[in-house]
């Protein structure tokens, strides 16, 4: 398929030169950068894994993680137990 770019003179300069050393054309390098960059934006398949979990499940914690200062305590209680 024919299709009209518009790039930097500069630019272009360097990709016919780059196209001459490789023995390509400059349609043939854009192609080939375009893939490159599809491809490497393109989502990659991740392995699928399975979450080990241990115990009887039920509640994990009866702390509002919201309050800090009940978190604090609990904390305290748990490393030195109830002050009296």
């Amino acid at each position: 398929m024919r299709t009209t770019i518009t790039l930097d003179d500069r630019l272009l300069d360097r990709l016919k030169k780059r196209a001459a050393q490789s023995g390509t054309s400059v349609s043939g390098l854009i192609e080939r950068a375009v893939r490159l960059l599809l491809q490497a934006s393109a989502p990659q398949r991740r392995d699928r894994f399975d979450l080990v979990t241990f115990g009887e499940g039920g509640q994990f914690t009866t702390l509002n993680i919201d309050k800090t200062a009940a978190l604090l305590e609990a904390d305290d209680v748990e490393r030195f137990g109830r002050q009296r």
